[in-house]
């Protein structure tokens, strides 16, 4: 399995996505720390204009990341995947005397351990960013977090792969329909059902949602492999 990985990192070029990803996490720091210390985020007042709530620095970071990174990693499985199919490539994978689910685990596999990866050293690097900037700088946003616990580190891990998951949503959705946009614009319809605020409301810090989207998300990666061997190429 580690040598298809491998293998499909370099059939599509994984070169361009380190660049992309890591052009993304600079601009995200940059972006957080305007929030965080220049006051993009104030009214004209000085006061932080945020909703309830989100007057924590960990808010946005957790909003941008994963907003960032779900749409990141979806694009990825739409050109591994959908549109191997729409090319015609995925032809020449399944010739393979390989089974087609082992295939297709590969590439998702693939895909989800870059983005995965690259999203906590996204995040390392953004709190890292901000904990140095508040031992000299004042910040619009209240520290809540504490760099050297242990709880942070796991929650870091936990909330990455709850993310990442999600992608697997948005490929069944772009596999079934045969459509690399389909896939795109599910990423961005799972941003606005888990990231949203309805008033007050919002399923991000939600306790249990995590835990009940990651197994839905699991069940439609499960889904989207499991009559490989036998439905006809897209």
């Amino acid at each position: 399995m580690l040598k298809l990985i491998k293998l499909e990192w370099k059939k599509n070029n994984i070169g361009k996505y380190i660049r992309n990803a890591i052009i993304m996490a600079a601009l995200l720091c940059l972006f957080v720390f305007a929030l965080a210390f220049l006051g993009i985020a104030n009214d004209p007042d000085g006061t932080l204009d945020a909703a309830p709530g989100t007057n924590t620095i960990s808010s946005p970071i957790e909003l941008f990341t994963s907003m960032t990174f779900l749409i990141f990693t979806s694009v990825m499985l739409a050109s591994f995947i959908v549109s191997a199919y729409k090319n015609k490539t995925m032809n020449l994978m399944f010739s393979y005397p390989i089974k087609r689910q082992k295939i297709l685990a590969s590439q998702m596999l693939a895909v989800w351990s870059f983005n995965f990866v690259a999203l906590i050293l996204t995040k390392l690097a953004i709190y890292m960013c901000v904990f140095i900037g508040a031992k000299f700088m004042q910040s619009s946003f209240a520290i809540d977090f504490d760099i050297g616990s242990l709880s942070f580190y796991i929650q870091l891990i936990l909330k990455s792969v709850v993310i990442v998951s999600m992608s697997f949503i948005a490929l069944f959705v772009g596999m079934a329909m045969k459509s690399s946009k389909a896939t795109i614009i599910t990423s961005f319809l799972l941003i606005f059902l888990t990231q949203a605020n309805v008033g007050d409301f919002t399923l991000a810090d939600n306790a249990i949602f995590p835990i009940i989207l990651t197994i839905i998300s699991l069940g439609f990666a499960v889904l989207s492999v499991y009559n490989a061997e036998s439905k006809d190429l897209l």
